[in-house]
């Protein structure tokens, strides 16, 4: 079997057992930013959106066509958002968000006092880290998204739900083109693990392209994500991404005095704070030279929108994830550490 860590979700049919989801229920689009959009235009004009000064950039500037931006500083340093920094008004509305998938437990509770003492102002909580956390199925906000093609494999899908059972927008349109092109990237990339005489620029070609054009689709998600999602045992693969990610933080212990810093504790990845950015994109160049593809979480270009928070556009400068989800076994997980530690020369000189 041809190997590589990361990168894009192959499909493999050992996640559908028939034992049900555990998703929340509620409406289905291609992504979530597309049922994002939905919901503001279904929510009609309003004040400003508060948006987490750490967070998607593409995601920010597509909602901003539809409404004003506002920014609070929340960051990736274990401290949640700061709550004297979130200064709202009436017809304004609040983007909350579960960041890496590990803040539940300490800030869901303190999200719903936060709601109970401002009423009148709608919560949208981002549970794409972790679509079936307590905090996810406990939530009493208004309305709730999780992009659901980050942490499962499947090639679209963004669930929009109201936990106090408000009305939900609709898909608007037909099915994303760019869904069907990351199906058989998906498929492609299957045979190609297994052997088969398959390019591997091939697979890599549709996936780049359909990710392109699914990009904001606000209309449905594609058939084959709508069939395999209530069969597909999530619980199962949130539990083995749990279970990777703290065995590569027990691995990577002996690191975290040597100029990085390892941060655990979410179900599907962990992320890596580097010293400084030229450390973290040489880092990542140095686990993509060993076939390990590393995600950054998230760029923030200041020549383009971007949360004005230096803070927040320097930890994006230092932060890396490290893919150790539900493909990864033990051998896939030694493989990873054993990488980032032959890093620690470099690091240190």
């Amino acid at each position: 079997m041809r190997s590589e860590i990361g990168s894009e979700f192959h499909w493999d049919p050992a996640v559908l057992t028939g034992g049900g989801n555990d998703l929340p229920a509620g409406r289905l689009f291609a992504t979530g930013c597309g049922a994002l959009s939905e919901l503001l235009r279904m929510l009609g004009p309003a004040g400003r959106l508060h948006v987490p000064s750490y967070f998607c950039m593409g995601v920010a500037e597509a909602l901003s066509e539809r409404t004003p931006i506002a920014w609070y500083r929340h960051l990736p340093d274990g401290r949640g958002p700061r709550w004297e920094t979130l200064r709202v008004r009436d017809g304004d509305v609040v983007l909350a968000q579960n960041l890496f998938g590990r803040e539940g437990r300490q800030y869901g509770p303190l999200w719903r006092a936060w709601i109970r003492a401002h009423p009148g102002i709608p919560v949208i909580e981002d549970h794409s880290h972790d679509p079936i956390s307590d905090w996810a199925r406990r939530s009493e906000a208004a309305y709730a998204v999780a992009s659901l093609r980050k942490t499962l494999p499947v090639p679209d899908g963004g669930l929009l739900w109201s936990p106090r059972g408000l009305p939900l927008p609709s898909p608007r349109g037909p099915e994303s083109t760019g869904a069907h092109l990351k199906l058989a990237a998906m498929l492609l990339k299957a045979a190609w693990r297994d052997g088969r005489p398959i390019d591997k620029e091939q697979f890599r070609s549709l996936q780049q392209q359909g990710e392109h054009e699914l990009l904001g689709s606000h209309g449905p998600a594609c058939a084959f994500t709508r069939a395999a999602l209530p069969v597909m045992d999530v619980a199962g693969i949130r539990a083995a991404g749990r279970d990777n990610v703290r065995e590569v933080e027990r691995l990577l212990s002996t690191r975290t005095g040597q100029g990085m810093k390892v941060w655990g504790d979410g179900p599907f990845r962990l992320q890596l704070e580097c010293p400084t950015s030229p450390v973290r994109d040489a880092l990542q160049a140095h686990l993509a030279d060993h076939r390990i593809y590393a995600p950054v979480h998230w760029r923030q270009e200041r020549g383009r929108l971007w949360s004005g928070d230096h803070d927040a556009a320097e930890l994006a400068g230092r932060f890396l994830t490290l893919p150790v989800d539900h493909r990864c076994g033990p051998g896939d997980l030694s493989r990873i550490a054993e990488v980032v530690q032959s890093f620690a020369p470099a690091l240190a000189a």
